[in-house]
């Protein structure tokens, strides 16, 4: 099996942690690009990369403007080139006039790099707002106009360091990875790799001929954030890959139910009003929902040396899991033969 560089879901070096990234080095780093902070520094939800509120001092009465967010992505994690494609498509968006957070340009620059831990990072503006809650047809036909305007853009420039999300780059070569670390029990060893080789193998013609572009990429309700006054934003753009648009839509209405559908239904059609949209791409539903399985297992797996991924993720590793796997894997398979 070939994999080209592109394919390479964690990047092509060891990761490393976070241990030398005290708020000392934090707010040293933002201090070095001009900005005065206050010695309040407040870390934020975030697993891969590290994401703080820091304070700075400003006359501005705008309370959101006495804050930065800096976000500090994880060592050999992303290429810097992959990093600058993600803030060119987030710039991108920006001048259409879409609602996403875009980096802050210093002096030219978005991405810094600091000497002191060897991390890059930037800083975003802050923005207020939550997670929507109950989804009106309003809203769902809003998100779905959103989208597609995202998927315009997208599709006008490409990112030649991204990953292509496919049954290779999140199947077979999470595989390899979990199969090189011999992350899986033994007694479940054969089942989960045949099950994951079968699917990859289904998969494939399922994605011949379908359009791909720059997408979000992990578009789920956790990065959509909603205020009353302004509507809603995108945000958390760093996992964005070259697919198909079905992926940044079945992580938004997840399910296969009767509401979910019609939810979908609404979503499509308000999409179809700004950009075309190829039907025979939801055949990719269950291939894709079936690789981001095999994906979060192979990252935790990547990520388990560290503490935080063994704090949050008690439960991997333990018969109960790997049997949980495979049974997903086992029902996904019979959803993927039926197609």
């Amino acid at each position: 099996m070939t994999i080209k560089s592109n394919d390479y879901v964690w990047g092509n070096q060891k990761t490393q942690f976070f241990y030398d990234l005290t708020p000392e080095h934090i707010l040293d780093a933002i201090d070095r690009l001009g900005f005065t902070t206050t010695g309040r520094c407040l870390p934020l939800n975030s697993m891969e990369n590290r994401v703080y509120e820091v304070e700075i001092e400003t006359d501005s009465n705008v309370a959101s403007e006495h804050f930065l967010i800096a976000k500090f992505y994880r060592p050999a994690r992303w290429t810097k080139e992959q990093i600058l494609e993600e803030h060119a498509f987030l710039f991108d968006l920006q001048a259409q006039e879409i609602p996403c957070i875009a980096p802050c340009v210093i002096a030219e620059q978005s991405l810094f790099f600091d000497t002191a831990t060897s991390m890059h990072f930037c800083i975003f503006p802050k923005q207020g707002g939550r997670a929507p809650m109950d989804m009106t047809p309003t809203m769902l036909e809003i998100l779905g106009r959103l989208i597609a305007r995202v998927h315009n853009v997208g599709d006008a420039q490409t990112a030649e360091h991204r990953i292509q999300i496919s049954p290779t780059s999140f199947g077979r070569q999470n595989l390899a990875s979990l199969l090189a670390a011999q992350t899986i029990p033994i007694q479940y060893e054969s089942d989960y790799q045949k099950l994951v080789e079968t699917i990859c193998n289904l998969s494939d013609p399922l994605f011949a001929n379908i359009p791909v572009h720059r997408i979000h990429g992990d578009c789920h309700w956790g990065n959509v954030i909603y205020r009353e006054d302004a509507g809603m934003f995108l945000i958390d753009f760093d996992d964005m890959l070259i697919g198909p648009a079905i992926q940044d839509i079945w992580l938004l209405i997840p399910g296969d139910d009767t509401y979910a559908l019609q939810d979908r239904q609404i979503f499509l059609e308000a999409y179809q009003s700004m950009r075309d949209f190829d039907i025979s791409s939801l055949r990719l539903i269950e291939p894709l929902r079936t690789l981001r399985y095999i994906h979060f297992t192979a990252w935790i797996a990547k990520r388990w040396q560290d503490p935080a991924f063994q704090q949050a993720f008690p439960q991997f590793g333990t018969d109960s899991y790997w049997g949980t796997q495979v049974q997903d894997l086992q029902i996904q398979l019979q959803k993927i033969q039926a197609l």
